[in-house]
């Protein structure tokens, strides 16, 4: 005989979760989009940053920062009632990336947040996603006081494939983190249907 467990019927009420990673550098604005663009209050990892520190994370362009994220973000965002997608901000140091494999199990995608006054800090997301795979779409992050650049220009500096979206975001406006996530959400779509061959 069979437990309840397993005789009652799936609820159908339950949603479908999709699962999505927000990476890039330290101080990109990562736990900023994802506080921007949840729906609850997220979930933080934040410490101060302290003199340990020192001589080990990369401050520059970023010397006014005082946390850093040490394991990840946490956000929701209900895309209806079917639908809805949990937020992962990942932490942005080298010594932090053994976090990076837990958190990219089962993600249908990933934004590369990118800031012009350090885009070489880039790099190492964009590899990480590109040899796993995984889609992902760049967004550069506008800081008030970072240079400026077109998106082609910005492309090119990362020599990005042709089909990778690129796009200029302000990580603190829930519109523009929304626009990210749409774009993202149409490129894992359009990689998914290029892969089964739709």
């Amino acid at each position: 005989m069979g437990s309840a467990l397993s005789e009652k019927a799936p609820d159908a009420s339950i949603p479908m979760a999709i699962k999505v990673l927000i990476a890039g550098g330290f101080g990109v604005g990562k736990t900023t989009l994802v506080g921007a663009v949840s729906e609850i209050r997220p979930m933080r990892t934040e410490e101060v940053i302290t003199e340990a520190s020192v001589g080990v994370d990369d401050t520059s362009g970023v010397e006014t920062k005082t946390t850093t994220t040490v394991a990840m973000d946490f956000g929701r965002i209900t895309i209806s009632e079917e639908v809805v997608l949990y937020l992962f901000g990942t932490p942005g140091q080298d010594r932090f990336w053994f976090v990076w494999d837990e958190l990219s199990m089962g993600a249908v995608g990933a934004v590369v947040l990118a800031d012009t006054r350090r885009l070489a800090d880039s790099f190492p997301s964009i590899d990480y996603f590109e040899g796993r795979g995984t889609p992902f779409i760049v967004a550069v992050n506008c800081f008030d006081d970072a240079p400026q650049y077109t998106v082609e220009d910005v492309k090119l500096a990362l020599n990005l494939d042709p089909d990778v979206p690129l796009l200029l975001c302000d990580a603190r406006k829930t519109s523009s983190g929304k626009d990210v996530l749409i774009t993202l959400m149409q490129h894992a779509m359009a990689k998914a249907g290029s892969l089964s061959g739709a």
